[in-house]
């Protein structure tokens, strides 16, 4: 449980937590899928339905995908990413939460896009001032639901310790990181039953995103 006064930090996720982006997250899966069916790294059986395009990008890695194949995919991945953020628009209340979180702590987004993409919707919103760092897959070992952007931003902010920082995510892949790096999570929009029904333990969950300040302020 978090103890008052130990908020120094927060780490955003960014689509669907902090934007509306546009990206056809379906069709970027198929479209990975298809790669990789068709190079032979997974059968065409694959249970697709039950990945997202991370936890198969990192299936596909543990299994033995070439670099060169890797490269690929992280193109593919790119394209809809960028494409998406074309009209990207901000969550109800994320400007008024970021203006009263301004200066007043670090904030980081941690995101499994490109840096390209993530720094083009940030513009694009008119948000990217408000944030101390943007992590992209391009600071990652492995992506979310792997914990290595969480422990990416705990080493550029050493004097914040794990348990002075919150992570807010949409999603069970981000609520799972920040576990495991020792974080503790809040779930926007996504209930606390899925959640946990994914193995997630959240603090708190909200539907609006301005109700995280009760969170932190009360912590």
């Amino acid at each position: 449980m978090l103890r008052t006064g130990t908020i120094k930090g927060i780490l955003f996720d960014m689509d669907n937590t902090l934007l509306q982006s546009n990206i056809d997250f379906p069709a970027m899966k198929h479209d990975v899928y298809r790669f990789l069916v068709r190079h032979k790294v997974i059968p065409a059986e694959f249970p697709v339905q039950e990945h997202t395009t991370s936890t198969l990008i990192e299936h596909a890695k543990n299994t033995g995908m070439t670099d060169e194949m890797y490269e690929t995919i992280i193109k593919i991945t790119e394209k809809h990413e960028l494409k998406g953020m074309e009209g990207a628009g901000l969550e109800p209340g994320v400007r008024e939460l970021l203006e009263a979180l301004y200066k007043n702590y670090v904030l980081v987004i941690v995101t499994n896009n490109s840096v390209t993409a993530a720094r083009k919707a940030l513009e694009i919103t008119q948000i990217i001032a408000y944030f101390d760092l943007i992590i992209g897959r391009e600071h990652m070992t492995s992506l979310k639901p792997s914990p290595s952007g969480f422990h990416y931003a705990k080493k550029q902010f050493e004097h914040i310790s794990s348990d002075e920082w919150v992570a807010v995510g949409d999603s069970w892949i981000d609520g799972k990181a920040s576990n495991d790096a020792g974080i503790a999570f809040i779930s926007y929009g996504t209930t606390m039953e899925e959640m946990i029904k994914r193995g997630v333990k959240p603090i708190g969950q909200v539907n609006n995103i301005i109700e995280i300040l009760s969170f932190i302020r009360s912590s």
